[in-house]
């Protein structure tokens, strides 16, 4: 769940939920170059800019972990937040296969709608180990939660839950809207942890290795990373979107099951393999911290666009 706090754009403050959950999007967007047997050929398919407000500038991150997360499991999503933004301060420059490089993907879209780059920053971190309001969270505890942190103006506020916490139609839909993020390792696996568990439909591949060892925690990530760059580009449904504005595409939804070149529902591709664990991973953040990432649909080509 993201809270997004008032900032001096708006006259009132603003709130913004988003719902995060590991994901197997059963919707698939064929991106590719289609082999036509007629003169015709359709449009680019296009994240169009509606002219909404997006989310530029800088923006602190706050966390609520709600449950009981092990400090190893915290540092994962720490990490990962602090990555975005990270210049290798010998080359300064981006490295290759970066989660700042990455990132670069979203800054391309406020940059086309001629807006500041987005900066994340790391905020307050609130821990809630004795489960304040239960281990199984209704729908309306998703709007109660980010309201205990104190979150700084213009910031978002992310809530997780541990893998012990069961939220209210969690597997229903495709496990992620605008709003709360659980832990799928315990809830419908096969159909929100993909690729690192076995999917429920489709092709029945080998789940890859979570790049840090923990299924429910790295399959966070890849849906933190979703929604952060919807969030960005997409806040209150008026910025970048394709299709309907009541089911929109997004920046990442828009390139669902994708993570690395040649990749299609239900083969997240030929990826970078740690040896020593046997982890699959595309991106390398600070501390060498390995992340899997999803792609992006970049505007610039109209295409699919991966860290690798």
């Amino acid at each position: 769940m993201w809270k997004l706090m008032g900032s001096s754009q708006f006259s009132k403050p603003s709130y913004l939920f988003l719902f995060l959950a590991q994901l197997s999007l059963i919707i698939h967007v064929c991106l590719g170059a289609r082999k036509l047997t007629s003169l015709y050929r359709p449009p680019p398919m296009a994240l169009t800019y509606h002219g909404g407000a997006l989310l530029e500038g800088d923006r602190p991150v706050s966390i609520l972990w709600y449950g009981n997360f092990a400090p190893p499991q915290k540092s994962i999503v720490v990490d990962f937040l602090l990555s975005l933004n990270h210049i290798d301060p010998q080359k300064d420059q981006q490295s290759k296969s970066s989660v700042s490089l990455w990132w670069g993907t979203v800054q391309t879209y406020m940059k086309k709608a001629g807006k500041k780059p987005t900066r994340i920053s790391l905020s307050t971190q609130l821990s809630d180990k004795n489960y304040s309001i239960g281990k199984n969270l209704k729908k309306s505890h998703v709007s109660e939660l980010p309201h205990r942190v104190n979150s700084s103006p213009g910031g978002l506020t992310l809530v997780l839950t541990s893998h012990d916490v069961a939220v209210e139609d969690f597997c229903m839909s495709n496990c992620r809207s605008h709003g709360h993020k659980g832990n799928s390792v315990t809830q419908c696996p096969g159909q929100c942890a993909w690729p690192f568990h076995q999917p429920v439909y489709g092709p029945q591949t080998s789940p890859l290795g979570a790049p840090n060892g923990d299924v429910g925690v790295d399959g966070m990530v890849v849906n933190i990373t979703s929604l952060l760059a919807g969030s960005v580009t997409n806040p209150f449904g008026s910025g970048y979107y394709m299709g309907s504005a009541e089911a929109p595409l997004e920046a990442a939804s828009a390139c669902p099951e994708v993570y690395g070149k040649g990749a299609y529902p239900g083969y997240a591709a030929v990826l970078q393999l740690d040896t020593s664990s046997g982890a699959s991973y595309n991106a390398i953040g600070v501390n060498g911290r390995k992340y899997l990432l999803p792609a992006l649909f970049d505007p610039n080509t109209s295409q699919c666009s991966t860290v690798e």
